[in-house]
């Protein structure tokens, strides 16, 4: 199975779209903070992906929640924005909270540069910032966890 991963579209809505365009065999769409605006004015071109959500620090709605535990393929994927984790000063509390939720992988956003990691049996992915043309795709097959970086090209 495929994710597609994207965060921090602030106003970005065609890079936004391009991902989605990149990535049809996406099943799953997790938007990881910075772009509420942006996933509603994308919601149709998603098609019939399952869409994930969370809120960043500039997001404002109060039906989306700040972070969330999603099963996906039989793995734990605690979803976050990250500014309560405090990620922009280290991924202690963030692998606390992921540790937590029992989670096999922790996706997160707000310092607008790709990470990705593997600290204590988890995997830590930071796609980027959609909005500078980074994005990422989780890969989950039997034989595991693939994390990969993409970037647009235009």
């Amino acid at each position: 199975m495929r994710i597609l991963v994207v965060s921090d579209s602030h106003g970005d809505v065609f890079g936004l779209r391009c991902a989605i365009e990149a990535q049809p065999k996406a099943s799953v769409l997790i938007h990881l903070g910075d772009g509420e605006r942006d996933m509603d004015a994308v919601s149709g071109a998603a098609g019939n992906i399952k869409v994930i959500r969370v809120k960043g620090n500039a997001d404002y709605s109060p039906d989306i929640p700040y972070n969330c535990v999603e099963i996906i393929e039989g793995k734990r994927i605690y979803c976050t924005h990250g500014q309560w984790e405090k990620v922009k000063y280290g991924d202690y509390e963030l692998i606390c909270a992921a540790k937590d939720a029992g989670a096999d992988l922790v996706l997160f956003g707000h310092t607008h540069t790709p990470a990705k990691d593997y600290i204590d049996g988890i995997y830590l992915f930071n796609p980027g910032s959609i909005r500078d043309g980074n994005y990422g795709v989780i890969d989950i097959t039997k034989a595991g966890i693939v994390c990969i970086h993409m970037k647009l090209m235009f």
